[in-house]
C-alpha cells in the first residue's frame, strides 16, 4: 500500500506559537471548520463539491486546534447566540404549529365524544332526546302505559291529510277484502317509510272515534275471514295475540265472516285466557277498526291483510337481529309457542275431543310404551315446494314418508318391540296408502280408523280444497271437520297436552301450515336439537323432520305462511 503524500503547505503556514495558548481545545463541531449543528441546507449542498477542493487547501493554513478563549474563536450555534434563544423561539413555533395542525382532530375527538353521549343516553332512556329537541317519540320508545295513553291522544283528530273515511260503506265491519283493498292505498306511504311502530311526523292516520269508556282504549282484533285453512289463520292469530301483549292492547277475535262456525265453538274466549290491561272493557264500534297502518288506535288484521305487517319489517323488528339462520327465528318461536300455550287454546268440549283420541292411541301400546310418530299428509291444494316437485300434480310421494318415519324411529332409538305412528292426512287414499306401505309391525291410528263414533265423525271424508270447503259442506258440517283437524294438530304437535301422551317426533311438508305449528309443540330444542350458533338444524336430535325441502333452505323453518 503507498505511503500518503505528505502535507505541502505546512511550511508555508504561519508560525503559531503554541506556548502562549492557555488552554487547547479540540477541534469539536463548534470549531470553524466543523459546525454540525448548523449543517448545510438543500440549496448549500449543491456548492460542496465546488468548494471541497479549496477547503481543504486552506484548512491547514490555521491550526488545527484554537482555544475557545481566544478571541478568534468563532461565536457561532446555538451556544454562541446562548442555550435558552434556539430553544425559546423552537418551543414558540412548534406549540403553535401543533396546535394548527391537530385542533382538527382535537374537534373531531369533542364531536365523537359527544355523539357517543347521546348514543348512550338514547339507549339508556329512549325518548328523552326526542323531548329535548321537541320532536315525535316513537311508542317503541315509552312506557306501555305511556304507549296506550298516546295513542287515545293521537287519534282523537279532525285533520283531514290523516284521516281515513269510510264514507263509502254501508255495513261494518268491512268484509276481509275490503280491508286488504284499504291497506293498499297506503303501501310505501304510510307503512314502510318508518320504525315498525314509529309514529310518522305528520301523524297516526286513523278513523274519528267518538266512543269512549267503558269501550277499550286500545285494541288489536284479528279477523277470521274464512278465505284460508284453520292452522294458518291460528299461525298468524298467534304473532297477532303476542303484539297485542307486548303493546298493552286488548286482545279481540272477530269471527263475522268465518265460515267454521264461531270462534268459542271452538276455542276458549280469548277475553279469558287472555284479559289485557283493561278486563271487562267493551270492543270498539266496528267502524272504528281499521286495518292499515298498524297504530290505528283499533287495530284490525286478517290473512289478506298480513302481508303489510307481518312482513321484512316485522322480522327486522323481532327476529334476533345477532343471530344467524335459525338462531334468528327463535324469538318468534318462542312467542308463538307462548300464545298457542296460554292465550289459543281448545274449550271444553274439544279437550275432550282430544283427550279422548289421545286416550284411543295411547291403548295401542303396550303398558311399558307410550311412544309413537306422528305423520302428516297433505294433498288436496297443498303445492310442494322442492323443485323437484314443482311439475303440476306432482306432489310428495308417500314412500317418502314411509321411510322418513323409519329413519327418525331408528335415529332417535326408540323402542323396537313396540312401534306405532298417527297418521293425519285430508286424503283418504294416502292414509290407506301409508298404513299399507309400513312394516307390519308398526301400528298406525287415524281418526277415520277410530273405533269411537265421536272422534271418527271428525276425519277428513276427501282431500281438502279451500275454495270448495265452503261450497261442498254445510255449516255443521264445516264444524265437524275444524274440530277434526284441532285434535289431528293437537296429536301432530303435542300441544295442550297437559300431562298426556305426546309424539316423539313429526314428519310433514313446510309448505302446510301445520307442518310450521307442529315444531312449536316440540318446543324449541325438542323440534330442532342443539342448534349450533351458525343457526345449523341439529340432524341427529331434531324432532321436526320436514322431508320437502329437507332442510336445504334457509330458514329451514317459519312461523306461518302470507297469503295475497
Amino acid at each position: 500500500m503507498p505511503r500518503p503524500r505528505p502535507l505541502t503547505h505546512v511550511s508555508n503556514s504561519q508560525s503559531v506559537d503554541y506556548s502562549s495558548q492557555s488552554q487547547l481545545t479540540p477541534r469539536t463541531p463548534h470549531s470553524r471548520s466543523g459546525r454540525a449543528e448548523e449543517a448545510y441546507g438543500e440549496v448549500e449542498i449543491d456548492g460542496v463539491d465546488e468548494l471541497q477542493e479549496g477547503d481543504m487547501r486552506n484548512m491547514q493554513n490555521v491550526p488545527l486546534l484554537r482555544s475557545s478563549a481566544s478571541d478568534t474563536f468563532p461565536v457561532t450555534g446555538y451556544r454562541g447566540r446562548g442555550d435558552d434563544h434556539r430553544a425559546e423561539t423552537r418551543r414558540q413555533g412548534l406549540t403553535l404549529k401543533l396546535i394548527a395542525s391537530r385542533l382538527p382532530i382535537v374537534i373531531g375527538s369533542m364531536v365523537a365524544g359527544l355523539l357517543l353521549i347521546l348514543i348512550v343516553v338514547s339507549y339508556q332512556k329512549p325518548g328523552t332526546l326526542e323531548t329535548y329537541i321537541g320532536g315525535v317519540v316513537t311508542p317503541s320508545a315509552a312506557s306501555s302505559q305511556d304507549s296506550t295513553n298516546s295513542t287515545q291522544q293521537d287519534h282523537n283528530h279532525v285533520d283531514p291529510a290523516i284521516l281515513i273515511s269510510y264514507e263509502n260503506y254501508t255495513f261494518f265491519p268491512l268484509k276481509p277484502g275490503e280491508y286488504a283493498a284499504e291497506c293498499r292505498k297506503m303501501v310505501g306511504v304510510w307503512m314502510e317509510n318508518h320504525g315498525y311502530w314509529q309514529i310518522p311526523p305528520i301523524g297516526v292516520k286513523d278513523v274519528i272515534h267518538k266512543s269512549g269508556p267503558p269501550v277499550c282504549s286500545s285494541t288489536i282484533t284479528y279477523m277470521l275471514g274464512g278465505k284460508v285453512g284453520l292452522v294458518a289463520d291460528l299461525a298468524l292469530m298467534a304473532q297477532a295475540a303476542a303484539l297485542a301483549q307486548e303493546r298493552n292492547r286488548t286482545f279481540l277475535v272477530d269471527d263475522t265472516y268465518w265460515n267454521r262456525g264461531k270462534w268459542k265453538d271452538h276455542f276458549e274466549d280469548v277475553r279469558v285466557t287472555q284479559p289485557g290491561p283493561e278486563q271487562g272493557c267493551q270492543p270498539p264500534p266496528p267502524e272504528e277498526l281499521v286495518a292499515c297502518p298498524r297504530l290505528a288506535r283499533h287495530w284490525i288484521i286478517n290473512a289478506g291483510t298480513a302481508k303489510y305487517h307481518f312482513n321484512h319489517g316485522f322480522h327486522e323488528q323481532y327476529e334476533d337481529p345477532y343471530a344467524h339462520n335459525l338462531n334468528r327465528d327463535k324469538p318468534v318461536f318462542e312467542t308463538a309457542h307462548e300464545s298457542l300455550s296460554t292465550t289459543i287454546r281448545p274449550n271444553a268440549q274439544l279437550k275432550a275431543l282430544i283427550t279422548a283420541a289421545r286416550k284411543e292411541l295411547s291403548d295401542l301400546f303396550e303398558e311399558s310404551s307410550t311412544e309413537y310418530i306422528a305423520v302428516h299428509i297433505r294433498r288436496g291444494d297443498n303445492k310442494a315446494s322442492a323443485w323437484k316437485y314443482s311439475s303440476p300434480g306432482i306432489q310428495v310421494p308417500t314412500q317418502e314418508f314411509v321411510d322418513a318415519t323409519s329413519e327418525t324411529w331408528s335415529r332417535l332409538n326408540l323402542s323396537q318391540s313396540q312401534i306405532s305412528a298417527h297418521i293425519a292426512s285430508d286424503s283418504p287414499a294416502a292414509i290407506h296408502e301409508f298404513s299399507e306401505a309400513l312394516d307390519k309391525q308398526w301400528k298406525v291410528f287415524s281418526l277415520s280408523q277410530s273405533k269411537d263414533p265421536n272422534i271418527k265423525a271428525l276425519a277428513s271424508p276427501e282431500q281438502y280444497f279451500q275454495n270448495n270447503f265452503e261450497k261442498l259442506y254445510d255449516t255443521e258440517e264445516r264444524v265437524n271437520l275444524t274440530r277434526g283437524i284441532v285434535v289431528d294438530l293437537a296429536l301432530l304437535s303435542g300441544l295442550w297436552s297437559d300431562g298426556e301422551i305426546k309424539p316423539q317426533a313429526v314428519v310433514c311438508t313446510i309448505p302446510s301450515s301445520i307442518c310450521k305449528i307442529s315444531a312449536i309443540g316440540f318446543g324449541w330444542e325438542g323440534a330442532f336439537g342443539q342448534v349450533n350458533e351458525l343457526g345449523d338444524i341439529d340432524q341427529q336430535g331434531k324432532r321436526w323432520v320436514e322431508i320437502d325441502e329437507k332442510s336445504s333452505i334457509i330458514p329451514v323453518w317459519s312461523a306461518f305462511n302470507l297469503f295475497n
